[in-house]
């Protein structure tokens, strides 16, 4: 592997509507493919990684609690929300030559494999990006909560938070100006100050597990791998 990156293993955890671009909802296949193109830089020169994305772009189950539905039974429609996503991720990944499997909590053996932990730890260490879909396949986790999980089961170096800002900051900084962005900050002082980075179980299980975090911009070109290498483009959770 070359020597500029400071992890080795690492899990990305994308939102749905990361994947909607300028949409807003859906499928972007430009952004999804400017992502697989960024990715397949850091795969190639041999860094394993595994993904959790979310479903948002597609359904959410809480905006669908929200209107009356039943929230287990919205939840799982958002699980195969996240499947739809990673099947989006997988071709894209492909048609730059990554080798990628997609893995559902939820049995879809037509379209997935079942995740099972040690085929996906076998997976990483040949090169191949693994795709966790369906969250837990569990309602009422959420995806952040999947990422925190998977990423102490899969014994990853570093989780990387794809967000829409260049980190973590005291206040809302696109209703705040004077806000203030954290170059570092424990998870002890996420919870405590109750910024919103990830949920509250997702923030403790990586807690509990000494597992960090790096928060940043998606949108930014070339800082994946500028994260990796350990540039301060965005916040270090830990």
């Amino acid at each position: 592997m070359a020597n500029e990156y400071k992890y080795d293993r690492v899990l990305l955890k994308l939102s749905g509507e990361a994947l909607a671009g300028d949409l807003g909802y859906g499928i972007d296949p430009k952004v999804v493919d400017d992502l697989a193109e960024e990715i397949a830089e850091i795969v190639h020169d041999g860094v394993q990684l595994a993904v959790v994305v979310g479903g948002g772009n597609i359904f959410r189950g809480l905006a669908g609690s929200a209107e009356g539905m039943d929230r287990s039974q919205a939840d799982y429609i958002g699980m195969l929300a996240t499947v739809m996503n990673a099947l989006a991720l997988q071709d894209a990944f492909e048609r730059h030559g990554i080798f990628s499997r997609v893995q559902s909590a939820i049995n879809m053996q037509e379209v997935s494999e079942p995740y099972i932990r040690r085929r996906a730890i076998r997976h990483l260490e040949k090169g191949r990006v693994v795709i966790l879909a369906a969250g837990t396949g569990n309602p009422y986790f959420t995806t952040d909560t999947t990422a925190a999980l998977r990423a102490c089961e899969l014994d990853v170096d570093c989780v990387m938070k794809a967000t829409k800002v260049d980190g973590v900051y005291d206040a809302d900084p696109t209703t705040h100006p004077e806000a203030k962005r954290f170059d570092r900050i424990s998870y002890m002082d996420v919870l405590s100050r109750g910024l919103n980075v990830m949920d509250a179980t997702a923030t403790s299980l990586c807690m509990d597990n000494n597992v960090p975090m790096i928060v940043f911009d998606l949108t930014k070109p070339g800082n994946i791998r500028a994260a990796l290498q350990g540039e301060p483009v965005g916040t270090v959770v830990e």
